[in-house]
């Protein structure tokens, strides 16, 4: 009998463990599986970037709304009916010519779930919390955002009281495009600053 396995372990560490302690609690009864499958699809499909997209859009659209969301974000995103955990505090900073803003929580993983969802795991990855205030150019260009050297990059640290919303820059060629079709140009990433609105097709 050989000692050599396939295991064909297709998960990357993280989701890997996240999988065991979920059979274990499982077996043992402690959890019930659609329970879990329910808060995963709230998070993933009713709560998630499509909340923070129309946030975005209607900023982009709404001068009136984009000055709100400047001055308090919390209210003006609640004004569409996104509230909730880890989301009661907010604070929106708006990307310019030449300032690029970018989140990151150095402590833990603290992150805007009522806007954008369930955080990824790189979020939440120790390389990704150190880096991204020591090396904040470094990281975007690992994302594929390479930004002129006059660009200034902003760092903001989310906490347990207050968490951020990047409202990245309008792609040009939109000025025809509804809120609906400039929130499908809005990602995630462009959220967190990790990455850019898409252009539109």
């Amino acid at each position: 009998m050989t000692n050599s396995h396939d295991h064909d372990n297709h998960y990357d560490p993280m989701t890997a463990r996240v999988r065991a302690l979920e059979t274990i609690l499982n077996e043992k009864g402690l959890i019930d599986p659609a329970a879990i499958d329910v808060i995963v699809d709230t998070y993933q499909n009713k709560v998630g970037p499509q909340n923070g997209a129309r946030v975005v859009a209607k900023a982009w659209c709404d001068e009136v709304f984009a000055d709100w969301l400047r001055k308090d974000a919390t209210a003006a995103i609640a004004s569409l009916g996104f509230t909730g955990r880890q989301g009661e505090h907010m604070r929106a900073v708006f990307n310019t010519p030449d300032t690029h803003n970018m989140v990151v929580c150095t402590l833990c993983s603290c992150y805007p779930w009522s806007v954008l969802g369930l955080p990824p795991v790189w979020y939440k990855s120790p390389p990704y919390r150190s880096r991204a205030v020591m090396d904040p150019r470094g990281v975007l260009e690992e994302f594929g955002v390479t930004l002129s050297k006059d660009i200034n990059i902003r760092v903001w640290d989310s906490t347990a009281e207050l968490r951020y919303l990047v409202v990245p820059m309008r792609p040009a060629g939109t000025e025809d495009m509804s809120e609906d079709e400039l929130a499908a140009l809005v990602t995630r990433d462009s959220m967190i600053g990790t990455g850019l609105a898409e252009a539109p097709q």
